[in-house]
């Protein structure tokens, strides 16, 4: 039989060269990873999360949430050039024409057309208002007045009829009578939309004095 102290010495762990390292029960398990198991006993597949989609460059609007959403606005002082399109059962349509026309009408009555500015789509189901905000004066321009309380969340095809009528439902309770008009203010395109999850403004406006609204 070996002596005692060689006994006590092959027991001993040590990290000196030249010396193993005594494997104690359980020393592996650090180096072990813990793999979650099926009904079966089968290593389940690790869930990769879905890469962020990163937007993309574009000339789309973005607001700050600070200054938007469930604020109020004085519009004392907005001024719009408006311009009507089609729509079907709700659904504008030559969007983008009406855009351009409002675009060319203001530069060619000398208006200006501050940065990012408001464009605004009033409700019809065959025929919806679309409005441009602009500075100055000229025969045309449209001064609603009165105030404004906004809402800025996302909104895809599906949600705008909701969004809408949350915003309604939060503006009469803020204020005790529902809105004069409700404007919406698409701020994504389709290159931006998904990345930006269909961020839209709402606007519930209020009129100063007897309501005035578009022709």
């Amino acid at each position: 039989m070996p002596p005692p102290y060689l006994l006590l010495g092959a027991l001993q762990r040590t990290t000196s060269p030249g010396r193993e390292k005594f494997p104690y029960p359980g020393d592996d398990m650090a180096q072990r990873r813990r793999v979650r198991l099926d009904e079966g006993g089968r290593p389940l597949r690790a869930e990769v999360p879905a890469p962020r989609e990163e937007e993309p460059s574009c000339e789309c609007p973005r607001l700050e949430p600070a200054d938007w959403h469930e604020v109020e606005s004085d519009w004392s002082d907005i001024a719009f050039l408006r311009a009507g399109l089609p729509a079907l059962f709700g659904v504008p349509l030559r969007y983008d024409a009406a855009r351009r026309r409002l675009m060319e009408r203001a530069e060619a009555v000398g208006l200006r057309v501050p940065e990012d500015p408001m464009l605004l789509l009033g409700r019809g189901r065959f025929r919806r208002l679309l409005l441009l905000e602009v500075e100055g004066e000229a025969p045309g321009v449209w001064r609603p007045g009165g105030f404004a309380f906004s809402r800025l969340v996302p909104a895809p095809f599906g949600a705008l009829r909701r969004e809408a009528e949350r915003t309604v439902a939060a503006a009469r309770e803020r204020y005790g009578r529902p809105p004069d008009h409700v404007w919406v203010w698409y701020l994504t395109c389709g290159r931006c939309s998904a990345a930006r999850q269909f961020e839209t403004l709402f606007i519930a406006h209020y009129c100063q004095g007897p309501e005035v609204g578009p022709p």
